[in-house]
């Protein structure tokens, strides 16, 4: 065993810590009256431990006055009024989730929204809503054109969100759905004369026989395999259409189809009906989609993402129903809006069933982020902006969409939608790194620990800890081990008695006891195993004559390693 007597002469770290004047230790004993109790003892002379707590606490970093910034207004609170919220109707949930609580900087009861998503929203759609009037009149006819284009794309990606993100059924055949309901009306509308009206509820039951259809293969298959079945799928559609004369194939596509614009008005405002038509059925994809996702199918799916399927089923949760009822309820709104397809360009060509309208839509999601409503809506903009609008600048605007669609799947987790948490995440990991870097070493946790560490009330605690063990170190002398070898069990010093606390709630695990050789005889030290059936390892191959001498043998050995920390 190292000499830990040797480690405390003049010249080492305890050597250099300045005396104490020398404190008294009063004896509990003596107002009891015990025989040959003395009231007080000098004590040995020891640091106060308020010391290492306030230099450990003391801020070694910078720190500048600087508070954080408000980027929204708080509202004072008002008392029961709180709770007086509007609620979506027909459902409980409240327009803005707002929560009151108190600021102990400012005094006083704020307000607090805690989700800012539906103010975004309106925002968003007002913005739409008046965005004719402020469209430059050299590239108005362009500019609402594309708009009613992503109206119409918007809406079907927010239904084919509810097949991904909320069913998690990986199915490529929304298009499928879309260009059969539009076909299947135009030839309705052509030769039996249907009026525009009824083709988005005629497209409704197209999709809902087409989603019985589809979601037959969904009870058995998943993942990989049902995506290559609807890819499928979508170009036998493609290849049925565009060899049937019925349905066009001389002439790309069907054509002549009864509209909901009347031809007798000005392109102005056949242009201007044609977008707010379109930003009503996204308007009404978005209910949809809120009804669905927002409710119970919803909210069991929630309880059974992917990989937790087990789990969701065995308490209670039908999950596969709740998915097909979902996957129907997504294809008749997709058969709706093939119904209303037709009925915005007066017939449908070929071109929906192609594998790059699938790739593009795809695209869309992923950019936006799969799984948000306002993911599929601000990724529809962004591809209907570069491949509408710019489409002068030729096939660079696909080259664009790819690199961006690239970008977003290798930097970002949840699209452009999850910047914020993976910001955040990223943010609070650089702060943990910072705080561990300032801290000072041993006993404390690694950067790249601290972060992982979900339980950071284990990094306080390791840093009260090591405040402790910075203090008891100053307690280590010379007299303080020549008093345990003295006497090493009863009444002690308050030096040594901070000490042995110390040792004597150590975790079991390694933890340093005796153990009988020879009774009254032969002692060994042993080190717990902290498993219950294994049993203590033999630290050293001494023998000690008593076992006063084997505690105090503990004892050194308790000392040496807490010097070593």
């Amino acid at each position: 065993m190292v000499d830990v007597e040797q480690r405390l002469r003049p010249g080492t770290a305890t050597a250099d810590v300045p005396d104490t004047p020398a404190s008294t230790w009063r004896n509990p004993l003596h107002p009891w009256g015990a025989e040959g109790a003395e009231e007080e003892i000098p004590s040995n002379p020891h640091r106060d431990p308020r010391e290492v707590w306030v230099r450990t606490r003391e801020s070694k970093a910078p720190l500048l006055p600087v508070g954080r910034l408000r980027y929204y207004h708080k509202w004072p609170g008002h008392g029961g009024r709180l709770w007086q919220r509007m609620r979506y109707w027909p459902t409980r949930r409240r327009v803005l989730h707002i929560r009151g609580e108190y600021n102990p900087k400012t005094l006083r009861r704020e307000k607090t929204i805690v989700d800012k998503r539906p103010i975004w929203w309106v925002l968003g759609l007002v913005a739409l809503l008046l965005a004719p009037a402020v469209m430059p009149a050299d590239f108005q006819n362009t500019l609402m054109t594309a708009g009613a284009t992503f109206g119409i794309y918007a809406a079907i990606n927010l239904c084919w969100m509810l097949i991904i993100g909320t069913a998690g059924i990986y199915s490529l055949a929304s298009y499928a759905v879309v260009g059969a309901a539009a076909f299947g009306t135009a030839w309705l509308s052509i030769h039996m004369g249907l009026p525009w009206w009824t083709l988005p509820l005629v497209g409704s039951a197209i999709g809902l026989v087409f989603g019985l259809i589809i979601a037959i293969p969904a009870i058995r298959l998943d993942g990989f395999y049902y995506a290559l079945l609807t890819i499928g799928l979508n170009e036998l559609c493609r290849v049925y259409t565009l060899q049937s004369k019925q349905f066009g194939s001389s002439t790309g596509g069907l054509y002549g189809a009864d509209t909901y614009i009347p031809q007798s008005w000005s392109q102005e405002s056949q242009s201007l009906l044609a977008y707010y038509a379109c930003f009503a059925l996204m308007v009404a994809a978005l209910i949809l989609y809120r009804f669905v996702d927002g409710r119970r199918l919803g909210r069991i799916l929630k309880m059974a993402p992917e990989k937790r399927e087990a789990f969701a089923e065995a308490t209670g949760v039908n999950f596969r129903r709740a998915r097909i009822w979902v996957f129907i309820i997504s294809s008749i709104g997709l058969g709706f809006i093939g119904g209303f397809y037709t009925a915005h360009y007066r017939g449908v060509s070929f071109s929906i069933f192609s594998f790059d309208t699938v790739l593009l839509g795809l695209a869309m999601l992923v950019i936006g982020g799969i799984g948000r409503a306002e993911g599929a809506v601000v990724g529809t903009a962004i591809v209907i902006f570069l491949d509408k609008v710019l489409i002068a600048t030729g096939p660079i605007r696909l080259i664009l969409i790819g690199l961006i669609m690239l970008g977003v799947v290798l930097f970002l987790k949840g699209g452009l939608f999850g910047i914020k948490a993976q910001f955040g995440a990223w943010r609070d990991k650089k702060k943990s790194e910072r705080r561990s870097r300032r801290a000072e070493k041993g006993g404390e946790m690694l950067p790249e620990e601290a972060t992982e560490t979900k339980d950071k009330d284990l990094i306080y605690w390791r840093r009260y800890d090591k405040m402790q063990r910075d203090y008891l170190k100053s307690l280590i002398s010379p007299e303080i081990i020549e008093e345990h070898r003295k006497s090493p069990l009863g009444q002690h010093s308050e030096p040594l008695e901070r000490l042995l606390l110390y040792f004597r709630r150590a975790p079991l695990a390694d933890k340093y006891a005796i153990t009988v050789v020879k009774p009254f005889q032969a002692y060994r030290i042993v080190a717990l195993s902290g498993q219950r059936g294994v049993a203590p390892r033999i630290v050293e191959d001494k023998v000690y004559p008593t076992q006063d001498e084997a505690y105090h043998g503990v004892f050194l050995r308790r000392v040496q390693d807490l010097l070593e920390t």
